[in-house]
């Protein structure tokens, strides 16, 4: 399918946010379509953190504008965020580690019998379907998550997020402290979620997690988007290079700051 001819799930234009006075980010512009992995990248304080927290309600632009599915959203706090199908799994996961999968899977939005007791049954049956089209090997269902490894830990903050109808996932450094098997456990998650259509930005410091997942990037640099291109058309190296000194490879679209000359 072309892009031109679709509409993207996600569209930041000329987003500019500062603290103090200084520029955190500068008219940035970064766009998503259903079923894509899109990678933010960039050295700490190069902007990708905040322009994904205004996407997710967590931080409020100064200027610009969010379309979701081609219209104008109006995002100003979590719960916004939210209301337009965009989750976000945190590095530090925010799970409640002396519960099961099911209970952190409807963590405040808990279900209930008539008799207002919590239906463990019910949220333990949907956290199984949920898991099943997510993990299918996913067996421990009945452990606090505590117990659970780092891969099965991330499959549950993801199950949370799409139970409850994200298109849109944003998720935060996901292998930052995982080891080889269960960063490869992610991959497969995401590969899951692509063909069910879900979007993805995907903010890493590893540019071989970005290559082995992402089907673009986009680079930050001082605030400003260096460039964006299609994973297939760059080099690892040329990717370095937008990071470390904001050139902007012949297979990228260049942004403002893509260095000049």
């Amino acid at each position: 399918m072309d892009a031109q001819v679709r509409t993207p799930l996600i569209e930041m234009k000329d987003i500019s946010i500062a603290f103090g006075g200084v520029k955190a980010v500068d008219h940035a512009y970064i766009d998503l379509y259903p079923g894509e992995v899109v990678g933010l990248l960039g050295h700490n304080g190069a902007g990708k953190s905040c322009l994904i927290k205004i996407l997710s309600g967590a931080y409020k632009r100064d200027a610009g504008q969010i379309f979701v599915n081609g219209e104008e959203a109006h995002i100003s706090n979590p719960r916004d965020a939210k209301s337009y199908g965009i989750e976000t799994v945190y590095q530090a996961l925010a799970l409640a580690d002396n519960v099961d999968a099911a209970s952190n899977l409807y963590l405040g939005r808990e279900l209930l019998t008539r008799w207002g007791t919590l239906d463990d049954a019910s949220m333990e049956a949907e956290a199984r379907k949920v898991m099943g089209r997510l993990n299918p090997n996913f067996r421990r269902f009945k452990e606090p998550v505590i117990a659970l490894s780092g891969g099965q830990r991330q499959s549950v903050a993801i199950a949370r997020a799409i139970h409850f109808n994200a298109r849109i996932l944003i998720m935060d450094e996901p292998t930052a402290a995982l080891g080889p098997a269960e960063t490869a456990q992610v991959g497969e998650l995401v590969k899951q979620l692509k063909s069910d259509g879900i979007g993805i930005f995907l903010i890493s410091h590893d540019i071989h997690d970005v290559f082995d997942l992402a089907d673009r990037v986009t680079v930050m640099k001082n605030g400003q988007v260096v460039g964006s291109g299609r994973v297939s058309d760059m080099t690892k190296d040329e990717v370095l290079g937008m990071i470390i000194l904001g050139k902007c490879p012949p297979g990228a679209l260049p942004g403002p700051g893509a260095m000049q000359g």
